[in-house]
């Protein structure tokens, strides 16, 4: 079975918005069973997936500046589930972290994360916000640091393994960032998005690669091979089709070459032509009115098949 990993997106206005707003509804909800502690340890009818909406819900309140909805939430939540429940805590830092006014504020806070994982090495919440927050302020090289030493800590954490490809990726190393998109594969085999950013990160490598034509052509199969597992994976994902299509076209150009790895070039050509059917294809299916990371990939989707006819 196919997966993905998810999350919200919560950088998305429309999307943040629309969460914030559900708000009053679900704090009423909450508000009612935790009238009773007691009916609601005993009670069957509490849906875990109400305090999960509640948890998106705080996330995208901060998201608009709504903090007095997200204190709300918060305290319905710490309610629920103690504060010394390790997501809870993490939750908590965060609120701590939008509050913040000074740079003074966000190192009060990072101590206070410093010393949480020094007396519960294994409070995961905390150490991965403790990364975050040290990565928002501007070093990476200590993030990649922190990383580092949580993965040694904790291997199977895929979450993880993405994050740090992605801090590698942002300081150019883009073999670094490979391994760890592999490592994370090796957790999440069949997560579609994984492969179709593996592709991604590998068809980078092509356009930087410095050893030569042999290698270019390495990386670009073996994002071509990536793109297309993800598509075989997801068979509407409009990124994975995307990046087929780009990897595809810059490997049709170049001269084949007899290595091992070569794609033969008929393979090529009908996984390019079956990037372009599909594309056109999904962007007519989401030709309605769509706003967001939506619209921008249909849009980047469109313009990349026109180039193709020009």
């Amino acid at each position: 079975m196919s997966t993905q990993i998810q999350y919200y997106n919560h950088d998305d206005p429309a999307t943040a918005m629309s969460l914030s707003q559900r708000a009053s509804t679900l704090l009423s909800k909450s508000s009612l069973k935790n009238k009773s502690q007691l009916l609601s340890i005993v009670s069957a009818i509490e849906e875990p997936s109400e305090w999960a909406e509640l948890e998106q819900v705080f996330l995208a309140c901060l998201r608009t500046g709504d903090d007095e909805s997200a204190h709300l939430c918060l305290e319905r939540l710490t309610a629920r589930f103690g504060a010394e429940n390790h997501r809870i805590m993490a939750l908590r830092g965060l609120y701590q972290e939008a509050e913040a006014k000074t740079e003074e504020d966000l190192r009060r806070i990072l101590q206070g994360y410093n010393q949480i994982v020094k007396e519960d090495p294994m409070n995961i919440p905390i150490h991965k916000r403790r990364t975050a927050l040290i990565r928002s302020v501007g070093m990476p090289a200590d993030a990649l640091e922190c990383l580092v030493q949580f993965l040694a800590s904790f291997p199977s954490d895929t979450e993880a393994w993405c994050e740090l490809s992605d801090l590698y990726q942002k300081q150019g190393l883009n073999q670094q960032a490979i391994f760890s998109m592999e490592e994370a594969l090796l957790l999440a085999p069949n997560a579609w998005n994984l492969h179709a950013r593996l592709g991604e990160l590998n068809y980078l490598s092509s356009q930087s690669a410095q050893e030569g034509a042999a290698a270019n052509e390495k990386y670009l199969t073996e994002a071509v091979r990536r793109f297309a597992r993800s598509v075989e994976l997801c068979q509407d994902y409009l990124r994975g089709y995307y990046g087929l299509k780009l990897a595809t076209d810059k490997l049709s150009s170049m001269a084949p070459t007899k290595g091992a790895e070569a794609m033969a070039p008929e393979t090529v050509q009908q996984l390019n032509a079956t990037a372009v059917t599909k594309l056109k294809h999904i962007i007519k299916q989401d030709s309605s009115p769509v706003s967001g990371p939506r619209k921008a990939e249909l849009i980047a989707a469109q313009a990349l098949l026109d180039q193709s006819k020009s």
